[in-house]
């Protein structure tokens, strides 16, 4: 069986690492991706920041920032893209998971 694998992009990397500076935790903090019950299409995403990790949270990195997720999460985010755009009327971040059947409008939510 392989491992769930979770892609981060650039931007996305980038966006954490401002985020965390702004806590002025210095690398202490890592973004935690979560997935529950809920939303208008059936799950939704959760971003928060975090300081703890638990022994069922894989660890995604790349420059230098975490990105951590918890194993049932993860189990719906396999191979799923983590990104951060940016445009004139919003900026969030956008997982683009090829798990999800269809999503809402705003992508805060998916089912499968």
């Amino acid at each position: 069986m392989t491992t769930p694998n979770v892609t981060i992009t650039d931007s996305a990397a980038q966006q954490v690492a401002q985020l965390i500076a702004l806590e002025g935790a210095s690398g202490l903090l890592r973004l935690r991706i979560s997935v529950s019950g809920g939303g208008c299409s059936g799950f939704q995403y959760h971003f928060t920041l975090d300081d703890a990790q638990t022994p069922d949270d894989q660890v995604f990195e790349k420059e230098g920032i975490a990105v951590i997720i918890d194993a049932i999460s993860l189990g719906l985010l396999s191979d799923a893209i983590i990104d951060y755009t940016k445009d004139l009327t919003s900026a969030q971040f956008v997982i683009k998971n090829p798990n999800a059947t269809a999503s809402c409008g705003c992508g805060n939510s998916f089912s499968l």
